[in-house]
């Protein structure tokens, strides 16, 4: 699965990357995230539970910053295992764009499923995965552009 796309937050660069990079700020807006602990600048461990069709599962998962050019872009990677509901691994290249007192997150995710998630059939998981990433930068966009304004 592929996908790409682009939000426009209402803060400058600076305050994005800080969150981007901050995992309090993640935790509240990725969906269905239990914990997101922070083992290195670069390293950290999460604990998801997502629901796809009637597959529910909680995935442990590591995830690393890599190619890191702060406050411009880095590339996050991660797997997470989730016991019979099988795994998901994948990647996705940030970059943060200034246009005046905002800024653009564009991304680029990549990611792939094995065990009974990729039962359930390419279309089911692409709309839930698709669903899940709006979620995400929905969330995100709404921190982050409250935490601008205070």
């Amino acid at each position: 699965m592929d996908m790409t796309g682009e939000e426009r937050i209402n803060a400058p660069r600076d305050v994005v990357w800080a969150a981007l990079n901050d995992p309090d700020v993640l935790k509240r807006c990725i969906p269905g995230c239990q914990s997101l602990e922070m083992k290195s600048p670069t390293e950290l461990a999460a604990i998801v539970k997502v629901k796809i069709g009637p597959v529910s599962a909680t995935f442990n998962g590591e995830v690393t910053l890599t190619n890191v050019k702060a406050p411009e872009s880095y590339t996050i990677s991660g797997e997470g295992k989730g016991g019979v509901a099988g795994f998901a691994k994948g990647g996705a290249d940030v970059a943060l764009n200034e246009d005046g007192a905002e800024t653009v997150l564009q991304y680029a995710v990549k990611a792939q499923i094995g065990g009974k998630l990729a039962q359930l059939g390419a279309r089911l998981v692409d709309t839930t995965s698709h669903k899940l990433a709006q979620q995400f930068f929905a969330n995100f966009n709404s921190v982050v552009s409250e935490k601008a304004a205070q």
